[in-house]
């Protein structure tokens, strides 16, 4: 890997293929594999994905240099294996930062997602999401900024949109539309007078 360094005469110093790497993937094309029939994630591994105006790139060890990955449009009912095959087909699959899974038939978000430390765009709408809980999950990435969950049946329960906003405080945008500050304050009002804290249930040596 460290024959792909890159020289810098000027500054007498290399830069690590680690992060020439990463800055290809950034400004990468995403990898898509959009409205191809794929109902199982190990698909992925042979079936071509959808030819860009740009190609991707790979790294000498054959992986594509990409950080963003779209999957829309397609029969996913579930994502068992989808940290592996992203391991199969990415150099760098933790450095991913946005995954299109709308339109497919997920009925929950599946934990895996949150493994995605920086994730920052995640598409999830016009799939089969029913329980405004499963948002929970998705509190734990510092990084997430844009979330689309409209057309599912969760999108019809009471304080849909406050809930999300509530959980997710740091989202820019939420069903493509810009998160402003009357939707924070609304949130936050919404959440004290709807959510009640969880209590802290004292120890016996407490009393």
């Amino acid at each position: 890997m460290a024959s792909s360094a890159i020289s810098f005469p000027s500054t007498g110093g290399k830069t690590c293929a680690r992060w020439n790497y990463s800055t290809a993937s950034l400004q990468a094309p995403p990898l898509d594999y959009s409205f191809r029939g794929i109902s199982f994630m190990q698909d992925l591994l042979t079936e071509e994905p959808r030819a860009g105006l740009k190609p991707i790139h790979r790294s000498e060890g054959g992986r594509l240099l990409t950080q963003a990955i779209w999957l829309n449009n397609n029969t996913l009912g579930e994502l068992t294996q989808f940290t592996e095959t992203m391991g199969k087909l990415l150099e760098y699959p933790e450095d991913i930062y946005w995954i299109d899974l709308s339109f497919n038939d997920l009925p929950i978000i599946d934990p895996v997602l949150t493994s995605f430390y920086n994730l920052r765009h995640l598409n999830l709408h016009g799939n089969a999401i029913q329980q405004l809980s499963e948002v929970d999950k998705l509190a734990v990435l510092p990084h997430l900024r844009n979330l689309t969950l409209h057309g599912n049946p969760v999108e019809e329960e009471k304080g849909y949109r406050s809930y999300v906003l509530s959980t997710l405080p740091h989202l820019k945008s939420f069903d493509f539309s810009g998160v402003t500050k009357l939707d924070r304050t609304t949130a936050a009002v919404w959440r004290r007078m709807n959510i009640r804290p969880k209590k802290v249930r004292k120890r016996r040596d407490d009393y």
